[in-house]
């Protein structure tokens, strides 16, 4: 079983976003010529979608017997328990409970994840932690991945 995944932002933050550019348009549009207002608003409004593509541009993956989080990966030979948590369990395990040495690809708009722990014994990092949309689905690709024995 394989498993892909793009974090991309929620369609409420492009709203949101949409309504910033409009507001400091309408806020120079008065004070300021309208060539210079169209080009400092076409400008943040570049930004701001710009910001919001690179955010949301993460992706999460098992293929081939590895998973990708980010940046980052580690072969599934070196995966240990592998949890799909809820909203409570996610927030406590990126707060409260959360190690420093914790490897962490977050998402303040999904609330639910799952924890990898790793068996890796020279790899500092003891456990994943990783934003989903669909954590249930990530953990059995992840068990699937896993070696046996």
């Amino acid at each position: 079983m394989e498993f892909a995944e793009r974090l991309t932002v929620p369609l409420r933050w492009w709203v949101q976003g949409t309504m910033l550019v409009a507001t400091l348009w309408l806020a120079l549009i008065v004070a300021i010529p309208s060539a210079v207002a169209w080009t400092v608003t076409g400008l943040a409004a570049a930004l701001v979608a710009g910001m919001f593509l690179k955010y949301g541009a993460a992706r999460v993956s098992v293929a081939d017997g590895v998973l990708h989080a980010g940046r980052a990966h580690i072969a599934a030979e070196h995966v240990g328990a592998v949890t799909a948590l809820d909203a409570e369990a996610m927030r406590l395990q990126a707060g409260r409970d959360a190690d420093a040495r914790a490897f962490l690809l977050l998402r303040p708009y999904l609330k639910r994840g799952v924890r990898v722990d790793l068996t890796d014994p020279t790899d500092p990092t003891p456990y994943w932690l990783i934003s989903s949309r669909r954590p249930e689905r990530l953990a059995a690709a992840l068990r699937q991945s896993a070696p046996a024995g």
